[in-house]
């Protein structure tokens, strides 16, 4: 015990000093205009600066979002969940692709498809009335319901599994119709589930980035999010703007989160019991199960199809005027991409330098808090636990605006801001808690009886921990180590903000290339991101699944 005090002292310091501080010193900037205590600074600041219609439009893209995404994955969830189609596991890992995929390149993928003259009226002249009405709230809301709904489906899917058949039957047994079984029983038990994945959702929408960057800009929709942005990377540079709406943003987003956590408190019921119980499948038969695929179909290649079709077709073409044409395919692009001494490796190799280091530094910085946090009996290490994950909490564009402040002031002894360590450190501190929660919840699964008998038999307490936990640890480590890689290769808010003017990403080439016409080399670029990132997932799983690790 006298180990683990000074252990979790030194690891609520250092998230004190790499998370808490940075936020602090956005709230703190907000609220003490020229040095004078002001709580309703930022939102005179907004007013002043005719911010509030930039505020709504937040708050109402949220609300649009969740709707569409609702409407997604409601029906999808019971189809997999109560349905003969659930057998089809492969769907979920086809599935979870819109979410794995950059917004930013999703929402670059359905502005060439629908683009006038684009993807979809040379598929289908007919299609110019759907293009020309795409390019509205309407669409911005259907491409980032695209992107999150699979979110939303998967806490969706797993709540209504939970809801034993029992219930269901005795609705049917009391004369309920199964709308009336679904409104009085079903959706009761799953909406603490719901409303955490909308809320969630929500807060994804008003911290999102890439779809408004792109999309939003196009067609002039603004949201917090871009004009944080703008007001920090373009000139004049304006930090009491930047911190006013941040600091609005960040609030919006603790409200929310507060009223999720009374939601969830006030309408959870247990489910699963020491008794059990049994699922209940609804056999589809003709034209019920053709309606269930059509909607699965339909859903996949909106959500897939589109995007892909149009990344991969625009990475290939010779010249866009030409349009798509077996003639005017060619692979010359990737050629110039992965050019040796070009900007685009220089940008590819920078990406992987930084994740691998990221990824690196995190699985070692995150396997340490997890074991410091244990089981979260003390006080102490609940603080750590939450600190931990309060980077997923809060929206990246406040992080970054307050790691900004923090490392480029006068007071600070080190000067990260502008280098390369700083754009390691940003990414080290946004995808630290994928880590910490793998591998704390692999770390609750071991038994104290296996550090006990390593004790009995003489082992020391290096040697249990090097020979007995750490190898049980390790699938738990490298699923941390992978998904922040994976994140890291592909982050555009923090590499446009903090990366030194000489250094490009895979991130920002690409966004750069699509800003000034070079749709192709940029898309192509985008290919070779997704397919590196998933390879390197695909290698590494397959070269832990049979590891020794992996047959206890």
């Amino acid at each position: 015990m006298r180990l683990k005090q000074p252990g979790t002292l030194l690891a609520l310091l250092l998230l004190a000093t790499l998370v808490v501080l940075p936020l602090l010193y956005v709230c703190m900037t907000s609220i003490l205009p020229q040095g004078k205590l002001d709580l309703f600074a930022p939102i005179r600041t907004v007013t002043a600066k005719n911010l509030t219609g930039v505020f709504t439009n937040s708050l109402m893209l949220g609300v649009y979002v969740v709707a569409l995404c609702t409407a997604f994955a409601l029906p999808l969830a019971w189809i997999m969940a109560k349905s003969p189609l659930g057998k089809h596991r492969w769907l979920d890992v086809v599935l979870l692709i819109p979410f794995m995929t950059p917004p930013y390149i999703g929402s670059m993928g359905w502005i060439l498809f629908m683009q006038p003259r684009g993807y979809l009226e040379q598929l289908w002249p007919g299609g110019v009335w759907l293009s020309t009405r795409f390019f509205s709230l309407t669409g911005m809301v259907a491409i980032m319901a695209l992107h999150l709904f699979p979110f939303l489906y998967l806490i969706l899917r797993g709540a209504i599994e939970q809801v034993g058949g029992n219930k269901e039957e005795a609705a049917a047994v009391h004369g309920a119709g199964f709308f009336h079984a679904a409104r009085r029983v079903l959706l009761p038990l799953i909406f603490a589930s719901y409303a955490m994945g909308a809320l969630l959702i929500f807060v994804k929408t008003l911290a999102e980035f890439g779809t408004p960057a792109t999309f939003g800009r196009r067609i002039g929709y603004f949201v917090l999010t871009t004009e944080i942005q703008k007001s920090i990377s373009s000139w004049p540079i304006d930090f009491g703007k930047a911190t006013s709406l941040a600091s609005l943003l960040l609030l919006a987003c603790l409200v929310l989160w507060y009223i999720q956590s009374v939601i969830v408190r006030r309408h959870s019921y247990n489910l699963v019991g020491g008794k059990g119980s049994r699922g209940k499948l609804y056999l589809l038969h003709g034209w019920q199960q053709a309606v269930a695929w059509l909607y699965v179909g339909v859903l996949l290649l909106v959500a897939i199809g589109v995007p892909y079709f149009s990344i991969v077709s625009a990475s290939l073409m010779k010249l866009r005027g030409n349009g798509l044409a077996w003639s005017n395919m060619t692979l010359q692009h990737y050629g110039k991409l992965l050019a040796w001494g070009s900007p685009s490796m220089e940008a590819l190799l920078n990406s992987f330098g930084l994740a691998l280091f990221a990824a690196s530094i995190a699985a070692a910085v995150g396997t340490w808090l997890a074991l410091v946090i244990g089981r979260s009996k003390r006080i102490p290490q609940r603080i750590t636990d939450m600190l931990s994950i309060l980077p997923n909490n809060v929206p990246d564009i406040i992080m970054v605006v307050g790691l900004i402040m923090v490392w480029n002031s006068t007071w600070m002894p080190i000067k990260l801001y502008n280098t390369y360590g700083m754009v390691v450190l940003t990414y080290v501190i946004f995808f630290l808690p994928y880590t910490v929660q793998y591998v704390k919840a692999r770390n609750g699964q071991l038994d104290d009886s296996l550090r006990h008998a390593g004790q009995v038999f003489g082992g020391r307490p290096v040697y249990i921990f090097r020979r007995v936990v750490l190898p049980l640890l390790v699938p738990g480590v490298l699923a941390g180590w992978m998904m922040t890689f994976t994140i890291s290769f592909r982050e555009l808010v923090a590499s446009m903000l903090v990366l030194p003017p000489s250094m490009r990403t895979s991130a920002t080439y690409i966004f750069a290339q699509f800003e000034q016409g070079q749709i192709s080399l940029g898309m192509a670029m985008a290919v070779v991101s997704v397919g590196l990132t998933t390879l390197m997932l695909l290698l590494l799983t397959l070269t832990t699944t049979n590891r020794k690790w992996n047959r206890s």
